[in-house]
């Protein structure tokens, strides 16, 4: 099993109706042979799954792919010391994250948006 880097780029939306390459996540996880992620590699390697989130004129967060309770995939990051700001990834459990895939995450000021999936490589 390997550790992949994926990176996430903000889908057109009422914001940005073309999508915008400047918005979006960056993160590394175990993925299993269909793309999606694997919990009992993640359990192994929790320290080397990070995320960094990069959102034109914001400070850039960097901080943790961590599993809350009732299952759900969320990114924890390290200036934020309460769950309440993590950001939940949307069925990120049943998703394969391959590149042109679509997933969807709850960010901090609870909006739901889309993100595609633009590629997955090996994590150096």
């Amino acid at each position: 099993m390997t550790i992949k880097k994926i990176r996430l780029e903000l889908a057109r939306d009422h914001d940005f109706p073309s999508g915008s390459a400047k918005h979006g996540y960056e993160f590394s996880a175990p993925l299993d042979a269909e793309g999606k992620i694997n919990r009992a590699e993640w359990d192994n390697h929790r320290d080397q799954c990070r995320v960094h989130r990069f959102w034109a004129g914001q400070e850039d967060e960097v901080g943790h792919l961590v599993r809350k309770a009732g299952g759900k995939w969320a990114f924890h990051y390290d200036i934020h010391g309460d769950e309440e700001d993590d950001e939940t990834g949307y069925r990120f459990g049943d998703h394969a994250f391959n590149s042109g895939e679509y997933v969807s995450i709850m960010e901090h000021d609870d909006e739901l948006r889309t993100f595609r999936v633009v590629s997955v490589q090996a994590a150096s």
